[in-house]
């Protein structure tokens, strides 16, 4: 898991620079993914170490619960934006979609992860 989150951390950074600098420079909140990425990157190196490992496992789920349910509208719009509905920033939905998916999709295999982990002892 702690490869994994360096790899998301990766994603979010680029993502979030892409955003920037790619797609609208008109506010810093295009930056939000790599203001994730940051943490994220921070304890997927610290989960490197086997003593940090639960610790820095569990905050990076709890960093992408919260990266998720601060998303998750955007993946509704984004939803509604597919069966034809006009958005504002269709691109910062686009972005928050993304987001949103890759959060949960973390979260889920870090529940996933932590549930083996206590069968296991």
């Amino acid at each position: 898991m702690a490869k994994l989150t360096i790899v998301l951390s990766i994603i979010f950074i680029l993502l979030g620079l892409i955003a920037y600098f790619g797609l609208s420079a008109e506010s810093v909140t295009a930056l939000i993914p790599t203001f994730f990425g940051i943490p994220f990157l921070i304890l997927g190196l610290l989960a490197q170490n086997e003593n940090y490992y639960k610790h820095a496992m569990h905050g990076a789920a709890a960093l992408a619960l919260i990266g998720f349910l601060g998303t998750i509208n955007g993946l509704f719009q984004f939803i509604s934006m597919l069966t034809g509905t006009q958005v504002e920033r269709a691109e910062a939905v686009t972005v928050q979609a993304l987001m949103a998916i890759l959060c949960l999709f973390f979260v889920i295999l870090s529940v996933k992860s932590f549930i083996e982990a206590r069968r296991a002892k």
